[in-house]
C-alpha cells in the first residue's frame, strides 16, 4: 500500500475510534432506570380530554385560516399546564406520567385537516375533480354522491356515514400499526443491534427537567443543573421565536406585507445559481433550531450530510450535461428543482440507496443476534418483564392480521383486481416493511427519517388499473421506524411500554370523535373553503389541482411519474450504496459518516444542511472544548429547552391572531 493509502487508512480507523466513543457517549447520555413504572392514570385521561376538547378545534380552525397548526408546542403547553396544576395541588406526576401526556397530546394533535372529511368534501366539489372527469368515478364510500349530502354542512347524517366509517377502519388500524410495530422495531434497533436513538434525549431530557420540578428534585445538583439547562435553551428559544415566527405572525394579522426579518421558510438563491450550478437547489434556512439539531446529533453524521450534498453539487451538473436530469429548467425554484430531479433520477436511485441500507442492516442484525439471545443486550440487562415487554410472536401475528385486513377490505372495495391485489401485497409484505427497518436504524443512528416520494403514485400508475377508487383505499403503506424514537424515550423515563398501549386503545374513539364533531362544527359555520378561511380559500384549489392530476393518471392518460421508475437507476444506487457501505466499513469509517452521506443524497431539504453542519462544528470545537464531556449531557437539555420556549411564543402569536380574526369578522 502506498504511503498516502495508509495515512488514509490510518486516519479512517482513527475517526472510527473517535465515532464508537461518541455513539457510547449517546448511549451513556441517560441511563435506563432499574424499575419501570405505569405512566397511564386519571391525569393522563384527564389531559387526553383537555387536548380533545380545546387543542384540536383550534388546530383545525388555524389549519384553515392560516394554513398551519399548533404544532408540537402544543404537547409542552398540555404537560406545563398540568405540571403547574399537579404543583399547587401537591400532587405527584412522575416521569412516566408526564411522558404518556406529552405522548398523547402528540398523537391527537398529529391529526391534519387533510385527515378529515373537511378537505375530501371540498375536492369532490371542486372545479378541478370535475374538470379532470374525477367525479364519475366516485364511489358512496369516498364521498356521498347527493348533492342532498352537503346543502346541510353536517357530517352527522347517514350519506357520510361510509366515507367516515372507512376512515375510522384506517385511524384505528393505523393506531394498532404504529404502536406494535414501532415497539418491534425498537426491540431490533435498541436490543439487539443497540443503536444510541441520538434524538431520544432531547424530549426525554425535557421531560425530565419539569418532572424535578414537581417531584421536588431541583434541588439536588443534578436537578438544578437540568432546570437551569432547561430555561437557558427555553430563553432563546423565546427570543429567536419571537423575531422568526411571532414578529411575521403578528404584523402579518394587521398589516398587507408583514415585518420578516429572517426569510420563510428559507432563503431562495436557485434561481440565482442555476448559471453555473445546473439542476442544484441552492438556498439557507435561518431557523436556529436547525443549528440547534447539528449540536445534538452525532458529529459525523453531519459531516456525512455535508459530504452528501456537496457530492449532489457536483453529480447534479454532470447528469444534468449527460441528458439525465431533463425535466429541469433554468428559473426553477428549490421545490420544483427537488421535484424534477427526484422524478429523472434520484427516485428510482433512491429506492437502490435504501434497499442497500436495508440489506447492510438485515446483516448487522444476524451478526448481532449471534451475541445477543432473546433481545438482551450483554452489557446491561434490561428487565424485560419489568419493562412490560410482549412476546416476537404477537408483533409479527398483530402485523399479519392487520395487512390482511387492510387487504381484504381493499380487495372488497376494489371488486378483488388483481393488479390492485398486487400492489397490495407489494406493499404490505415487501415495501412497508423494508422502510421501516430502514427508517429506524436512521433514527438510531443518526436521528433521522428516510422517505422514497411518489412510490404509491408510481405503483398504483403501473399497476394498469383504471379509475380514481384506488387513491382512497385504506393500503398497508406506512413508516412504523418513526415511531421507534418514542419507545426510546419511554424507556429512558422508566415508563412502561403497556401503559403506550393502553393510551393508544382509549385514545383512538376520542381523537377521532372530536375530529368529526369539530370539523361538522366548524363547517355548519360557514362553506369551506370562503373568505371565513382565508388559506383554506387560497390554497385549496391548488392542492386539488394537483391531487385530481394525479388522480387523473390512471385514468389511461399520460402522467409523468411513469417515467420515474426505471430498474437501471435503482441498481444504479443498490450497487452505489452497497459499495460505499462496504469500502468504508472495510476501511473502519465511522458508521454515522455513512449515514449521514445517505441523508445529503437528496433525502432531506439541502438548505438545513449547512446550518446542522455549522452546529456540528460550533459544537464539537467550541462548546465541547470548553465543557468536556459534560457537553453531550448538556445539550440535549438545552435543545429541549429551545423548542418548549420556540414553540410556546409561536402558540402566544397563532392565537392573539386567531382572536384578531375572530373579532374583526363580528359584525357588532
Amino acid at each position: 500500500m502506498s504511503k498516502s493509502g495508509k495515512h488514509l487508512l490510518h486516519f479512517l480507523r482513527r475517526r472510527k475510534k473517535e465515532n464508537d466513543a461518541e455513539l457510547d457517549e449517546f448511549r451513556d447520555l441517560m441511563e435506563v432506570p432499574d424499575t419501570f413504572h405505569n405512566g397511564f392514570s386519571l391525569s393522563s385521561l384527564l389531559g387526553t380530554f383537555f387536548v380533545a376538547l380545546v387543542m384540536v378545534p383550534g388546530a383545525l380552525y388555524m389549519e384553515l385560516v392560516a394554513g398551519m397548526g399548533i404544532g408540537d408546542a402544543a404537547q409542552w403547553v398540555t404537560v406545563l399546564l398540568f405540571v403547574e396544576v399537579a404543583k399547587r395541588a401537591n400532587a405527584t406526576l412522575n416521569r412516566a406520567q408526564l411522558f404518556i401526556l406529552f405522548y398523547m397530546a402528540g398523537m391527537m394533535l398529529s391529526q391534519q385537516i387533510h385527515g378529515t372529511p373537511l378537505f375530501r368534501q371540498f375536492l369532490v366539489q371542486s372545479d378541478a375533480a370535475i374538470a379532470n372527469g374525477i367525479t364519475n368515478y366516485l364511489e358512496p364510500w369516498i364521498a356521498p354522491l347527493t348533492p342532498e349530502a352537503y346543502e346541510n354542512r353536517t357530517f352527522l347524517q347517514l350519506a357520510w356515514l361510509p366515507a367516515i366509517g372507512l376512515m375510522f377502519f384506517r385511524f384505528v388500524f393505523g393506531t394498532i400499526d404504529s404502536t406494535i410495530m414501532g415497539y418491534g422495531l425498537f426491540r431490533l434497533t435498541s436490543d439487539v443491534e443497540r443503536l444510541p436513538f441520538p434524538m431520544a434525549p432531547v424530549g426525554a431530557q425535557g421531560i425530565v427537567a419539569l418532572a424535578d420540578q414537581v417531584e421536588g428534585s431541583v434541588k439536588s445538583a443534578g436537578g438544578s443543573m437540568r432546570w437551569r439547562m432547561f430555561c437557558i435553551g427555553a430563553g432563546i428559544g423565546m427570543i429567536f421565536g419571537f423575531l422568526y415566527m411571532a414578529l411575521p405572525t403578528l404584523t402579518g394579522a394587521f398589516f398587507n406585507n408583514p415585518i420578516m426579518i429572517f426569510p420563510i421558510p428559507f432563503a431562495e438563491f436557485t434561481p440565482y445559481t442555476d448559471d453555473y450550478l445546473k439542476a442544484v437547489a441552492t438556498g439557507l434556512s435561518f431557523d436556529l433550531g436547525q443549528v440547534m439539531i447539528g449540536m445534538v446529533l452525532p458529529f459525523w453524521a453531519m459531516v456525512g450530510s455535508m459530504v452528501g450534498l456537496i457530492t449532489t453539487y457536483v453529480l447534479n451538473p454532470i447528469l444534468y450535461r449527460a441528458n439525465v436530469l431533463t425535466t429541469w429548467s433554468m428559473g426553477d425554484e428549490t421545490v420544483e428543482t427537488l421535484f424534477s430531479n427526484n422524478v429523472d433520477f434520484y427516485f428510482s436511485f433512491g429506492i437502490g440507496i435504501a434497499l442497500a441500507i436495508a440489506i447492510y442492516g438485515f446483516i448487522n442484525v444476524f451478526l448481532s443476534r449471534r451475541k445477543c439471545k432473546n433481545f438482551q443486550v450483554p452489557e446491561k440487562k434490561i428487565n424485560i418483564k419489568e419493562r412490560g415487554d410482549i412476546p416476537s410472536k404477537f408483533i409479527i401475528g398483530t402485523y399479519l392480521f392487520t395487512v390482511s385486513t387492510y387487504i381484504g377490505i381493499s380487495g372488497y372495495l376494489i371488486h378483488w383486481d388483481i393488479r390492485v391485489m398486487a400492489v397490495l401485497v407489494f406493499f404490505g409484505f415487501l415495501y412497508t416493511p423494508l422502510i421501516s427497518y430502514v427508517t429506524a436504524r436512521l433514527e438510531g443512528i443518526a436521528g433521522q427519517v428516510i422517505e422514497i416520494p411518489f412510490v404509491r403514485e408510481l405503483a398504483f400508475i403501473l399497476s394498469g388499473y383504471q379509475g380514481v377508487a384506488i387513491w382512497f383505499l385504506p393500503i398497508p403503506k406506512a413508516n412504523y421506524g418513526i415511531q421507534t424514537v418514542r419507545y426510546k424515550q419511554a424507556e429512558l423515563l422508566g415508563c412502561k411500554f403497556s401503559s403506550i398501549w393502553k393510551s393508544a386503545l382509549i385514545l383512538t374513539p376520542i381523537i377521532f370523535l372530536a375530529m368529526i364533531l369539530f370539523s361538522s362544527f366548524i363547517w355548519s359555520l360557514a362553506p369551506i373553503p370562503s373568505s371565513a378561511y382565508p388559506y383554506a380559500q387560497e390554497i385549496w384549489e391548488f392542492e386539488a389541482k394537483n391531487a385530481t392530476l394525479i388522480y387523473s393518471s390512471t385514468l389511461g392518460e399520460y402522467s409523468q411519474f411513469q417515467e420515474a421508475l426505471g430498474g437501471g437507476r435503482i441498481m444504479a444506487g443498490l450497487l452505489s450504496g452497497l459499495s460505499m457501505l462496504t469500502v468504508l466499513s472495510w476501511f473502519g469509517a465511522p458508521v454515522t459518516l455513512v449515514f449521514g452521506v445517505v441523508r445529503g443524497l437528496g433525502q432531506t431539504l439541502p438548505h438545513v444542511v449547512i446550518p446542522n453542519i455549522i452546529g456540528a462544528l460550533l459544537g464539537r470545537y467550541l462548546f465541547q472544548k470548553k465543557y468536556g464531556r459534560e457537553w453531550r449531557k448538556m445539550i440535549p437539555i438545552v435543545g429541549a429547552g429551545y423548542f418548549v420556549g420556540a414553540g410556546l411564543i409561536s402558540i402566544f402569536a397563532i392565537g392573539f391572531v386567531f382572536l384578531a380574526k375572530a373579532v374583526s369578522t363580528v359584525p357588532y
